[in-house]
């Protein structure tokens, strides 16, 4: 897995790149931990690189979504590869999230 970040406007955005699993969920969560503590409250993950993701990986996504609730901030994803996005409809995280196609409907919203 590769992470890497910028800031567009009120928003960083995460580009997440490879997979998602048991092996290295506890890096993903770490940066997204590193991002809050640093007052970012706004986080667009781009997904368009994202190939794999196990249980592992989906809860951290619950947390990083349950962390910007009590802050106000958005969490919005975008560029769901097709494999990807069916695993966030059978697990029911597609009603949870803020699911774009383009990364910059993202940012407007």
């Amino acid at each position: 897995m590769n992470l890497t970040n910028e800031k567009i406007g009120d928003f960083t955005v995460l580009h997440i790149e490879g997979r998602i699993d048991t092996t290295n969920f506890s890096q993903f969560e770490s940066e997204i931990n590193r991002l809050f503590d640093a007052g970012e409250m706004n986080i667009v993950f781009d997904c368009s690189g994202l190939h794999y993701i196990s249980s592992s990986g989906l809860r951290v996504f619950l947390i990083a979504q349950k962390k910007t609730l009590p802050i106000n901030g958005k969490l919005h994803l975008c560029k769901l590869q097709p494999a990807i996005k069916e695993i966030f409809d059978i697990s029911g995280f597609s009603s949870i999230f803020k699911i774009f196609e383009t990364q910059e409907s993202a940012l407007k919203s």
